[in-house]
């Protein structure tokens, strides 16, 4: 320790702040849990020592006193104005002209504008007011001109800095606080398990635990913040908006790195097509884009109507959770025997689709969640995942004359054989493999599944159908039909079934780690599967491999290994593969050895969109060449593959040093 406790503290503290920055602010921590936690430790020691030492901005006083007898009034320096909506291409062009001829009234012709477009995350606007670099406040919105104290939840936020260095005088910093899904599902989790009331959706959550008088219930949630822009300020001025973002970032707020700046009206329409395409990837609500005129001398002059801002619009998406009465609990087989439950709903509508049916995932979730038939229930729908029950609504515990928790049959539903559950299992299961229809339909779809063999116009439907007629047993039996067995079939023309004899045919030249994964060994992704071809480069050495040495593949631990030599040994198992390599299918790595290949031993993460390759398509050119490919970001990584849309890797990226690429730089690095 340092000889003067005072100097050590300030010396801990600074590194605390810094160490909080790297790790909540630009998810670039330098040290692990343990060595941060023996920092703050080493500080709360010596401020138990010496409480003279203790700062009001100190990390050990972000929770901590009684709680609040009552929220105080605070009237915002600046009023957090509300924002109009566009709810389409008409109304955000329109948006446009609007400006325009208010600017040509105040003599203002043809002005030169540019945007930002950021997402408008589905949280509790907040405004964070410091003081000579020091967060003296922090309060809602409110109506936008008086909102309401909660400095003591919001120091338990550690993406929001307690102090920050070369700041102006005076600075109020906006933002909205919110809680990521995967917080918000395990808190609904956690409360109904607890008796609790869950809460209606994540924005609902996080103002639930914002306006919470004991701030050890808010540090008990995984509450963080991103900030949007600054309200009144003394001592700095900013001529844009992306200026005062670049700023906010440079200091150690978190700014959403999809912010972008654009051009035009056609990018920012572009922009918000794009995002609620992908809105569903991210781990965050967001219920639209928030699109503003960059210039700020333009948006004074452009002023406010009412309580909205000319110069700023909101293009609204349709949101993605509501709620419907569980009207029961049905169970399907999957590939493994796996008995899975799904919800059966009263109709809702959810991002402008139709649900009626969604997923429970497994039985342990049905009963860590404890919905029952009857319960109004909160879905959620993001993109193209599937819908999810993800808690009971509120009151739903409530009702008197609730069902019993629903609990896996005793028989298969698929096939009448007598259920087990495994002692060490989380699943109850159908044992019998190689008889139950269910499980043999459940493996065929995926075998076709785009991510395996990629067998285009072979979903759900015509599996069954397939399997009721008698044609396929399994996924060998689908390269012996014949045109003229499709042909006789109802809903099959002779177009459809040469289109869907193409689509098999094509499979037989998938690679073998596409065919490894489409057998679909329990437990085997499609990045395992792929790890397994590089290392093994044929399924006759997997399979003689012992489980030691299936081990030392990366991704693949002891118990998975088990599984997998389990799996390969299965005389079920066996006869499907010895078939499937008559039909031509590939069981051996083609190509050289990844090694010998011109990206020997470079790391690549992609993102975006590329203009003419698949993710998957790109994953195969680098594993051939001998690269590895990784999903996140980190100073191990050589290159970021980056499309359109790219988002925070490429931030991330440009912030470590690492080399960018496009998809010309990939083709000209594998040529050499």
């Amino acid at each position: 320790m340092t000889a003067e406790p005072d100097a050590r503290a300030a010396e801990l503290r600074a590194l605390i702040e810094h160490h909080d920055q790297r790790y909540y602010s630009l998810d670039d921590p330098e040290v692990g849990d343990e060595a941060y936690d023996a920092l703050m430790d080493e500080l709360r020691a010596l401020e138990a020592a010496h409480p003279e030492l203790v700062t009001a901005d100190s990390p050990t006083q972000r929770v901590g006193g009684r709680p609040a007898e009552r929220f105080e009034p605070v009237a915002h320096l600046a009023p957090m104005l509300s924002l109009a909506n566009a709810r389409g291409e008409g109304e955000l062009r329109a948006w446009v002209e609007r400006m325009r001829a208010h600017l040509a009234r105040e003599g203002i012709v043809d002005p030169r504008f540019e945007y930002v477009a950021e997402p408008k995350i589905d949280g509790l606007a907040i405004s964070l007011l410091y003081r000579d670099g020091l967060l003296e406040r922090g309060a809602t919105r409110g109506d936008g001109l008086l909102g309401e104290d909660v400095t003591h939840n919001l120091r338990t936020i550690r993406a929001i800095p307690l102090r920050i260095e070369g700041a102006p005088a005076l600075l109020e910093v906006r933002g909205e606080v919110y809680l990521s899904r995967a917080g918000f599902i395990a808190l609904n989790e956690r409360r109904a398990q607890a008796g609790e009331r869950t809460f209606m959706n994540p924005r609902n959550a996080a103002a639930g635990s914002i306006r919470q008088l004991d701030p050890s219930v808010a540090a008990q949630r995984a509450l963080t913040m991103w900030c949007y822009g600054v309200g009144a300020v003394e001592g700095i001025s900013f001529a844009t908006h992306w200026a005062s973002l670049a700023w906010l970032r440079e200091h150690g707020f978190r700014v959403n790195p999809d912010a972008v700046s654009l051009a035009d009206p056609a990018a920012v329409i572009a922009r918000c097509h794009e995002w609620e395409e992908r809105r569903g990837a991210l781990d965050y609500e967001i219920d639209g884009v928030v699109v503003k005129v960059d210039d700020n001398e333009l948006a004074r002059r452009l002023g406010v109507v009412g309580r909205e801002p000319r110069a700023a619009i909101a293009w609204k998406f349709p949101p993605t959770t509501a709620v419907t009465t569980l009207n029961g609990v049905v169970w399907n087989v999957g590939r493994s025997g796996h008995l899975v439950p799904f919800a059966e709903l009263t109709k809702v509508v959810i991002g402008g689709v139709n649900v009626e049916k969604a997923t429970l995932h497994n039985e342990e979730d049905l009963a860590r969640k404890d919905v029952r038939p009857g319960d109004e229930v909160i879905v959620l729908r993001a993109g193209d995942v599937i819908p999810q029950v993800i808690s009971p609504a509120p009151h739903a515990a409530e009702r008197p004359d609730r069902e019993p928790p629903p609990r896996p049959p005793s028989e298969c539903p698929a096939c009448g054989t007598t259920t087990v559950k495994p002692t060490d299992g989380v699943w109850t299961i159908c044992p019998n493999r190689a008889g139950c229809p269910g499980q043999q339909r459940a493996a065929l779809e995926h075998f076709a599944h785009r991510g395996a063999m990629d067998i285009d116009g072979l979903g759900e439907e015509r599996v069954r159908l397939l399997f009721e007629v008698g044609l396929v047993r399994d996924a060998a039996d689908l390269y012996s039909i014949t045109p003229q067995q499709l042909v006789e079939l109802e809903r099959f023309g002779e177009l459809s079934a040469n289109n869907l004899l193409r689509a098999i045919d094509q499979s037989r030249q998938r690679p073998f780690a596409r065919v490894l994964f489409a057998l679909g060994l329990d437990g085997v992704g499609a990045v395992n599967a792929r790890n397994l071809a590089q290392r093994f480069r044929s399924l006759e050495a997997l399979a003689r491999a012992t489980p030691e040495e299936i081990a030392e593949t990366p991704g693949i631990g002891p118990l998975l290994a088990e599984g997998v030599a389990r799996a390969l040994a299965d005389p079920v198992t066996i006869d499907l593969i010895e078939r499937l390599r008559a039909a031509g299918l590939s069981f051996e790595e083609q190509g050289p050895v990844p090694a010998a290949g011109p990206l020997a031993g470079r790391t690549f993460v992609l993102t975006g969109t590329l203009p003419t390759l698949t993710r998957e398509q790109a994953t195969e050119l680098i594993l051939a060449a001998g690269g590895r490919v990784s999903s996140s970001v980190s100073r191990k990584t050589d290159y970021l593959l980056a499309g359109e849309a790219a988002g925070a890797k490429l931030e991330k990226a440009e912030r470590l040093g690492v080399e960018v690429l496009g998809e010309d730089d990939l083709r000209e690095l594998l040529e050499r």
